[in-house]
């Protein structure tokens, strides 16, 4: 009972997480306005948290319910796949060849880099 408690309060945390950076880059588009930051920024961002939850929780001896709050619940509310298809798909569709690959390696690449820095850094 209390995995699912944690993984809806920190679901809702994430999910309203997301609609602020969302919103903020709507309102801050910057120099690329048609280039998905704000999926690049919550993917790069959940991925470093669920790394990190995955040490903080065993260096602090919380138990499977805060791993499963952090990173179903937090993570899982912050990051989107679906979005990130989609602005793939939508680059394509513009004949955006180039910024869908690197929409897709972006994320991939910065993704990765950032769960292994979560963990790593939870081992300092």
């Amino acid at each position: 009972m209390i995995t699912a408690v944690l993984v809806g309060a920190f679901g809702v945390a994430g999910a309203l997480l997301r609609f602020a950076v969302d919103s903020w880059f709507a309102h801050h588009p910057g120099g690329h306005p048609h280039w998905p930051w704000a999926t690049l920024t919550v993917n790069v961002t959940g991925s470093f948290i669920i790394g990190a939850a995955l040490g903080w929780t065993g260096q602090l001896g919380l138990g499977a319910e805060w791993q499963a709050g952090l990173s179903a619940g937090l993570a899982g509310g912050l990051t989107t796949f679906s979005s990130w298809t989609t602005a793939t798909v939508r680059l394509v569709s513009e004949t955006r060849y180039r910024a869908a690959a690197l929409n897709l390696a972006a994320n991939l690449v910065a993704g990765l880099a950032a769960a292994a820095l979560g963990l790593a850094a939870t081992a300092l």
